[in-house]
């Protein structure tokens, strides 16, 4: 499969968004949205691309802050996890209201409520929706052709906090041990915050593995 992939980093609070798209077809995905909608629809717009789903690893506002303005330029299908609904949606929850510029985050309603296992298709593009529970209780990771996108689950050398709203230190130690550190170790991650790494690196030098 010919996969073409945009990394943009240094969105709210250094987060980064993630564009996949299936070179055939051009349909693609966008991966969190804390990145200025300007900067994803330039390289959209760029490479002719089409984005059929806005998929959002959690609720936190540095990885949804512009998901209307990105809904309303794409008519893409807006994705969250069924449990991650009540944080997305609530201010004093998602981090809007205590670290935003002083007023709610205006989001959007889900036009998909994931599950865990769940598969989404753009084009030749096939994405696997892993349920991580532990920095929220909706988070999810994204697994496709040997790329796994961990939002703010799994980072280089570290893991998300579990001290926000609906954080669970056991969920996600039992997201971390039973469903990614046993996925194939050549598998590339690409976190919410900061560089890439590899399962295989994360199991031998990661402190939580």
């Amino acid at each position: 499969m010919d996969m073409a992939f945009y990394v943009l980093p240094y969105g709210i609070f250094e987060s980064n968004t993630y564009i996949l798209s299936d070179d055939s077809s051009k349909a693609c995905v966008v991966i969190d949205c804390g990145v200025d909608s300007r900067r994803i629809m330039d390289i959209v717009e760029r490479n002719g691309l089409s984005v059929k789903y806005i998929i959002l690893t959690h609720g936190h506002f540095d990885h949804i802050y512009h998901v209307k303005t990105l809904k309303e330029k794409t008519g893409a299908q807006v994705c969250v996890h069924e449990d991650e609904l009540n944080l997305y949606r609530n201010p004093m929850l998602n981090g809007s209201r205590m670290f935003g510029a002083g007023r709610d985050l205006e989001t959007v309603e889900p036009d998909i409520l994931l599950k865990d296992g769940q598969k989404l298709q753009a084009g030749n593009l096939t994405l696997e929706i892993i349920h991580t529970p532990g920095h929220s209780p909706g988070s999810i990771c994204i697994l496709t052709d040997g790329t796994l996108f961990s939002g703010d689950t799994l980072f280089h050398l570290s893991i998300g906090r579990t001290d926000f709203p609906g954080g669970d230190p056991e969920a996600m130690e039992t997201s971390l041990h039973n469903k990614l550190l046993t996925l194939d170790e050549s598998i590339v991650v690409y976190p919410g915050h900061g560089p890439k790494t590899t399962i295989g690196y994360e199991k031998e030098n990661n402190p939580y593995a």
